[in-house]
C-alpha cells in the first residue's frame, strides 16, 4: 500500500485519493444514478454528510465507507451520541445488545492477508475485555461476514471497504466489504494495514461513527465541515481531554498504515460495552 506505482491516498475503509496524503472518508465515485433531493434531505436530517453520496444496490454509501439503507433513513433518531473532547467519539442510535455475547466473523473468498487482518482486528478488540467479544469462524452461522468486491479507481479515488450500523434489534451490521482491486491494497497487502481497515469497519458494525465527524478536515484536510448534531444529540464522556484527539481508530481519514485504538477510543468502547 505504501509503495505503489500510482500515488494513492487512503480513505479509511473508504476512498483512496491519488495524491500525497491519506484520505479516509471522501469518496468521489461516478454517480450514474443520481441521489434524489429527498434522500439527501433524509441523510442530512440523520446527521450524515451529503457530500459524494453514492447509491448502491444495498442503499446509500455516505462519508466514504458507511452504508445506510432506505429503511434506516426513514427512522427517527432519538438516542444520544458520544463525544470525546473537540474531536468527538460518536455512536449511532442503535448499539449491539443482549450482552455479554460473542460476535462470530466469517471471511469468505478472500486471501490470506484479509484472513490475517481479520484475526489482527479481532485480537485488538478482545484484548479490551469488553462484554462483547469476537471470534472468527470458518463454517456455520456468523453475525458479520467479510467478503470481497473488485472496483477500480474512479475520479481519482478507490473504495477500500464499507460497512453499516447495528440493526434496531441490537445485532451488529452483517457485512463488511473489502476491495480486492490491485489499487486498493496492492498485490501483497500489508496485514497490519488491512487489519486496521477491518478494525475500523467493525467499529461501524457495532455502532461507532467517525471520530472527527464534526470537523472532517481534522484528519482529511480541506475545508472544515460541520454537519451539526441534527436530532441525534451528544453526550460527553468524563475523563477525556478537551483538546483534539489524534490517531483514533475511527478518524474519517486514514494515515495509510497501521492504526489501532488510542486511550480515548478505549474509554468510548468501555463506556458502551464494558
Amino acid at each position: 500500500m505504501r509503495t505503489q506505482s500510482i500515488p494513492v491516498l487512503c480513505c479509511m475503509a473508504a476512498a483512496f485519493l491519488f495524491a500525497s496524503c491519506q484520505k479516509n472518508g471522501a469518496q468521489k465515485e461516478a454517480q450514474p444514478d443520481p441521489v434524489s433531493a429527498e434522500v439527501l434531505a433524509q441523510i442530512k436530517a440523520n446527521g450524515f454528510s451529503t457530500e459524494n453520496v453514492v447509491k448502491t444496490e444495498d442503499g446509500y454509501l455516505v462519508e466514504g465507507d458507511i452504508l445506510l439503507t432506505a429503511a434506516q433513513l426513514k427512522e427517527t433518531v432519538t438516542s444520544p451520541v458520544l463525544r470525546v473532547a473537540k474531536t468527538e467519539q460518536y455512536r449511532t442510535n442503535y448499539l449491539v445488545t443482549a450482552l455479554p455475547r460473542v460476535i462470530r466473523i466469517k471471511v469468505t473468498s478472500l486471501g490470506t492477508a484479509f484472513i490475517a487482518g481479520t484475526d489482527t482486528a479481532i485480537a485488538r478488540y478482545n484484548r479490551l475485555g469488553l462484554r462483547m467479544t469476537f471470534q472468527r469462524v470458518t463454517s456455520g452461522a456468523a453475525e458479520i461476514t467479510i467478503r470481497g468486491f473488485n472496483q477500480g479507481p474512479s475520479g481519482g479515488y478507490i473504495t477500500l471497504g464499507s460497512s453499516g450500523f447495528p440493526t434496531s434489534g441490537g445485532d451488529p451490521y452483517g457485512t463488511i466489504k473489502m476491495n480486492t482491486n490491485q489499487y486498493a491494497y496492492g498485490s501483497n497487502p500489508n496485514v497490519l494495514y488491512v487489519g486496521s481497515v477491518i478494525q475500523h469497519e467493525i467499529g461501524h458494525c457495532i455502532g461507532m461513527r467517525h471520530t472527527d465527524y464534526m470537523d472532517r478536515s481534522y484528519s482529511c484536510g480541506g475545508t472544515a465541515t460541520n454537519e451539526g448534531a441534527s436530532n441525534v444529540g451528544a453526550v460527553y464522556i468524563p475523563g477525556t481531554p478537551s483538546a483534539p484527539d489524534a490517531n483514533s481508530w475511527m478518524l474519517a481519514c486514514s494515515n495509510g498504515g497501521n492504526r489501532t485504538f488510542n486511550a480515548n477510543d478505549v474509554i468510548a468502547l468501555n463506556y458502551l460495552y464494558h
